[in-house]
């Protein structure tokens, strides 16, 4: 499988940038033509007008099973970036799809507000966390003072986030799994976000291994995000996030 992995990235702002993907390999190559491009293409366009802005969450297949004719489909937008912010991504997820893994039957492809995920094997759906799709990314300033004790304290909050999303707060028929906020950290105030797909069965999980994998070394950042095919957890020391 081809996997681009970011090590760093500077201080962002409120944009959509492009962040990661990766082209399943092992699934194969389609036919220009085939009965898996028109269903692909189907389902590619009811992603960039669907009806699912108002939770950011779809999930869809297409094409006779089992494979290599049915493919499937999910995306889903950050908490804070639903309605038009959410339409938006998906045309530009979408779009960087069909580049950056052109003719690949699976992929995935991830937004600074959202991500896109293509199989061609319906079982293969992320409802267990997917740890081998996760990767990192980091602010490249370290944190000055008692890095250790900013670390706890980053943790403690991330813990207090993962709470509000064990309490699955329900909009509709469907189950959102996010929460954020900002906390007082001496002089800085400290932004965090943590979320689940819809799908994944073992949120908590998700979210502590992520959060633990931010602060593996002692090298500590003023900022880092975790991401994969079920989970997202990220903070910063400036504000990141929607209101």
């Amino acid at each position: 499988m081809q996997f681009l992995i970011i090590h760093s990235v500077s201080s962002l702002n409120l944009t959509n940038e492009y962040l990661n993907h990766k082209c399943f390999l092992d699934q194969g190559i389609y036919n220009t033509g085939s009965e898996y491009e028109d269903s692909l293409n189907i389902i590619l366009r009811s992603v960039r007008t669907g009806s699912y802005y108002k939770n950011g969450f779809m999930r869809t297949s297409r094409g006779r099973e089992p494979a290599p004719d049915a493919v499937t489909v999910m995306f889903q937008c950050r908490g804070d970036s639903y309605g038009s912010k959410c339409r938006t991504c998906a045309d530009t997820a979408v779009a960087g799809f069909r580049r950056r893994c052109l003719r690949n039957k699976g992929g995935i492809i991830w937004y600074d507000q959202c991500f896109l995920w293509v199989s061609a094997i319906g079982e293969d759906m992320p409802i267990n966390t997917n740890y081998k799709n996760m990767f990192s990314m980091y602010n490249p300033n370290n944190v000055r003072g008692d890095a250790k004790l900013f670390a706890k304290r980053v943790v403690d909050f991330f813990s207090e986030l993962t709470l509000k999303v064990d309490k699955n707060t329900e909009v509709g028929s469907v189950v959102i799994l996010y929460a954020e906020g900002k906390k007082k950290l001496g002089k800085n105030t400290l932004y965090a976000m943590v979320q689940c797909v819809e799908l994944t069965i073992d949120c908590k999980s998700c979210l502590t291994w992520s959060i633990l994998k931010l602060f593996k070394n002692d090298d500590i950042k003023q900022g880092g995000r975790v991401l994969g095919s079920n989970c997202e957890v990220r903070y910063e020391l400036y504000p990141f996030i929607r209101s």
